[in-house]
Parts: structure tokens; sequence; C-alpha cells
């Protein structure tokens, strides 16, 4: 099982980036998928979700807007379009399955490694 998470870098505010996230050794179509992201010295935190046929996505407050969270289940990839990017969204984002929907926000099956943005002011 691997999730691969790709995509991050260096932008300026109010700039544009597109993250990947590759899974593989799970049934994809079938996964329910999120993006988390933990800023230095703070808890990790919700960012977005979306369910396996991706009809439905739900986003937390201080990204709704500019961020877009979607699935390619040919290519088993998740992508988080970040747009209008602020200082405050530097953090290491990560992508996480699960099979469960029900389950607390933060209760993930699968993690990947994390990929860092960095936004400057």
């Amino acid at each position: 099982v691997q999730l691969q998470a790709s995509g991050g870098g260096l932008v300026q505010a109010g700039g544009s980036l597109r993250l990947s996230c590759a899974v593989s050794g799970l049934t994809f179509g079938s996964l329910h998928m999120g993006w988390f992201r933990q800023a230095p010295g703070k808890e990790r935190e919700f960012v977005a979700r979306i369910i396996p046929n991706g009809g439905s996505t739900i986003y937390a407050d201080s990204v709704k807007g500019r961020f877009t969270i979607s699935r390619d289940n040919a290519k088993n990839t998740v992508y988080l379009q970040m747009n209008s990017l602020k200082p405050e969204d530097t953090a290491v984002y990560y992508c996480a399955a699960r099979w469960n929907p029900r389950a607390a926000t933060d209760r993930y099956d699968y993690w990947g490694q994390g990929t860092q943005v960095t936004v400057s002011s």
C-alpha cells in the first residue's frame, strides 16, 4: 500500500499549486480520500475530502472557495488544486485514504508521506 503525494513547492501569495496523490495497492475506486495539513508547531488539520465516485466533497472553512479536491479513478489519483494561496496555507500536506466514511474526521486508514507547501508573502 502506497500513497505518494507530490506537487508541493514554494509559491508567492496569490499563486496556485496542484497537489497529486497516487495510490497503489488498494482498490482506489472504493476509497474515501482526504487531504490534511500540518503547519510547524500546530496540530494536523483537515483540509478536504471526497467520496469514491467524486460526487461529493467537503472543505474546511479556511480553504472553501480557494481549494478544490478532485479524483481520477482511472489513474488512482486524488488532486488538490490550491488557488489564491496565503502565507497561512504553509504546511506539510498529507493525503489519506479510508474505507469508512462515518469515522471521525481525522480517522483514516492509510496516510501518505506528505509534501511541503510554502507560501511567501
